[in-house]
């Protein structure tokens, strides 16, 4: 089942602040977006619309070319996964898993309990009993497991270890291989999940600074590097995110295209185009006005 999401022109007010500005886009069925912002950018919010937990103020959002909002054929192909507090929670695992069965209609079972058994969840324990990191892996285990045709992970990951995180990498990337559907995952580990993304969506004060897929993004940030006057003269009229200086070395960082002939004349000017990750272009993106 293909489920595009289609965001237009969407506000987002809480009284009198503005939580999200006109916000557009559009995500394909089949791939992976990595949300990225600083605190207090949006995701949240945004992600709250999505999985309709509240309406836009204004504009609107389509999920399989309906409006998903107390929709009972959109809804249940909807899996919106975040960080709950579980303190009060008295079921145990086994019923945990049980009852996501009976509300999300592509549940693999067998799958859900490969997946207790790889992050050692304990099934007969009450979920408030659990670490944070274990709740963690158990919502997770949910997220997964459900296969819904549109998943959202909002910070999934909180009080995971490092192992258990990489763990959960490696099983979204199989089972989306495997049973493909649009997920959007929402992060402030930018350097250590941005493999995973085939798209990026990066939110600053609630405005979207951009949506591109990865490698396109990634191939539009470089770093120039070179003595101070010839790298200022390369970088004369090209987007500048950043620059820093050590003695008569200087760097900066640069946003667009190089055409293959510029990084030609580089080269010959003894100046060097490296690579820019998808953490240093988003610090610097969303930096920009401070």
């Amino acid at each position: 089942m293909r489920l595009d999401v289609e965001v237009n022109g969407v506000t987002l007010k809480y009284g009198a602040f503005e939580a999200l500005h006109n916000i557009s886009f559009r995500l394909e069925s089949g791939k992976i977006c990595g949300l990225v912002g600083r605190n207090g950018a949006g995701k949240t919010s945004l992600l709250s619309l999505l999985a309709s937990f509240r309406e836009p103020t204004a504009g609107s959002i389509r999920i399989g070319g309906e409006d998903p909002f107390e929709n009972a054929r959109i809804m249940p192909h909807v899996t919106f996964v975040y960080a709950e507090d579980l303190r009060g929670e008295t079921e145990n695992v086994q019923g945990m898993l049980e009852a996501a069965k009976r509300y999300r209609p592509h549940f693999d079972s067998g799958y859900a309990e490969e997946l207790a058994q790889r992050f050692e969840l304990p099934m007969n324990k009450p979920v408030h009993e659990l670490s944070r990191g274990m709740q963690s892996a158990l919502n997770v285990t949910i997220g997964l497991a459900s296969r819904s045709p549109v998943t959202i992970f909002d910070e999934a990951y909180l009080g995971m270890d490092a192992p258990t995180r990489e763990l959960f990498y490696r099983e979204l990337l199989d089972d989306q291989a495997r049973h493909p559907r649009t997920v959007i995952l929402s992060t402030h580990l930018v350097s250590e999940m941005d493999y995973l993304f085939d798209e990026v969506i990066i939110l600053h004060k609630g405005k979207l600074v951009l949506h591109e897929g990865y490698e396109d993004l990634i191939g539009k940030g470089a770093s120039v590097t070179g003595p101070s006057k010839a790298v200022d003269e390369f970088v004369k009229g090209m987007k500048q995110l950043h620059a820093q200086q050590l003695g008569d070395t200087k760097s900066v960082v640069v946003y667009g295209k190089i055409a293959d002939e510029t990084r030609l004349a580089a080269r010959e000017r003894q100046l060097d185009i490296g690579p820019v990750s998808l953490q240093d272009l988003f610090i610097h993106l969303t930096s920009e006005e401070e």
